[in-house]
């Protein structure tokens, strides 16, 4: 699986429009209920996820909110797979 071009990766967010593109990487933030505690909750419900597709974002977590960044880090880009793991974790957020 290689690195998608710039029109794939655009492309694959009209599917995924809470997401953004951010150099080598898509990105979203999500903002929580049940402050710092959902927010870890709403981390390690992710990280299950993200463990089962071998696929592991850059996390960031605050109070209220997680700052979620996709992109392989092997191939320095953005891949198919990317794609993916953001749609699932749109699902977990509701």
């Amino acid at each position: 699986m290689g690195v998608l071009t710039d029109t794939q990766v655009t492309d694959g967010l009209v599917a995924l429009p809470e997401w953004r593109r951010d150099g080598q990487y898509i990105v979203r933030d999500f903002v929580l209920d049940g402050g710092f505690m959902g927010s870890v909750a709403f981390v390690n419900r992710l990280a299950e996820v993200a463990e089962a597709a071998d696929h592991h974002p850059d996390l960031a977590i605050s109070w209220n909110m997680v700052k979620v960044s996709i992109g392989s880090h092997r191939l320095g880009g953005v891949t198919p797979q990317c794609l993916e793991l953001a749609a699932k974790v749109d699902l977990l957020a509701g």
